[in-house]
């Protein structure tokens, strides 16, 4: 699930928040899910962006259990099974991605190691303590950045590794329109030294970051979503939830194409201390 990509939990507000539409019913979260299921990735971010984080972790063994909230359909999740000999817990509200997930992860050879779970990142169905590694890429917005990292640090292993994507200013100055469409979308978006102090004040130490490139937010969710919009919107051309959905996220790719420069997804790792 994943800012710019106000991703699916936006476009959920976004509908929401509407002044003619006074709930999110059913049908919209199905037509939400279709659409963001019909793409490869829910948000910005790469396979090699995926490996990257994971060899700032170190080695992880066969006996370690590594939790990938917000999992979407699993484009890192098969990156974390592939690249380790961990066991994978992937967890999704949405039942549709999960079944995704699964799929993805059998044909990648990897669907012994990891359980698809339909769960709230809210309330995890873990045990205190029993993780080695928390991963979220491009989802933990949806709990909000310092909720999720010092909430989520009680299910971690003491020294275990945190690893999040998250939007955050690449500078200290920007121009007042991307401000503004970033603090109504995401107002916890903040910048780098910034999050590295949540981090620190919430229990972490040995914390690196990197910036994700862009080609992680065009080549790898904004381009495949133009084919996606065109068949989606054949097969919902009266539905007013569908266009508005395909405008909201043509909207985001063009304040991206306009304003990269100031913000991004950036990775933060820590070490539980």
């Amino acid at each position: 699930m994943n800012n710019d990509n106000i991703n699916m939990a936006n476009a959920n507000n976004n509908i929401a928040n509407d002044e003619n539409v006074s709930s999110i019913h059913e049908f919209d979260f199905s037509l939400i899910c279709e659409y963001f299921s019909s793409i490869s990735r829910q948000g910005p971010g790469s396979d090699e962006a995926t490996r990257r984080a994971l060899s700032m972790i170190g080695d992880i063994g066969s006996e370690a259990v590594i939790a990938d909230l917000g999992c979407g359909c699993g484009s890192q999740t098969v990156q974390l099974a592939l690249n380790t000999h961990a066991k994978v817990k992937a967890l999704d509200l949405f039942p549709l991605f999960i079944e995704k997930l699964t799929q993805r992860c059998h044909e990648a050879g990897v669907g012994d190691r990891v359980e698809g779970i339909v769960g709230d990142m809210c309330d995890l169905p873990f045990l205190r303590e029993s993780l080695d590694v928390i991963w979220s890429e491009g989802a933990i917005y949806n709990i909000g950045f310092k909720r999720g990292v010092t909430e989520w640090r009680e299910y971690l292993k003491p020294e275990g590794w945190l690893a999040v994507s998250e939007a955050s200013w690449l500078t200290d100055c920007r121009p007042s329109e991307i401000e503004e469409f970033w603090n109504e979308a995401y107002p916890e978006i903040d910048t780098i030294a910034n999050k590295v102090q949540q981090l620190r004040d919430a229990g972490y130490s040995d914390i690196r970051t990197f910036v994700l490139p862009p080609e992680c937010w065009t080549d790898n969710f904004y381009i495949p979503q133009r084919e996606a919009q065109r068949l989606f919107l054949e097969r919902h051309p009266d539905n007013a939830t569908a266009n508005e959905l395909v405008a909201n996220q043509r909207h985001e790719a063009e304040m991206y194409s306009r304003y990269n420069a100031y913000y991004g997804y950036v990775f933060y790792i820590g070490r539980k201390k």
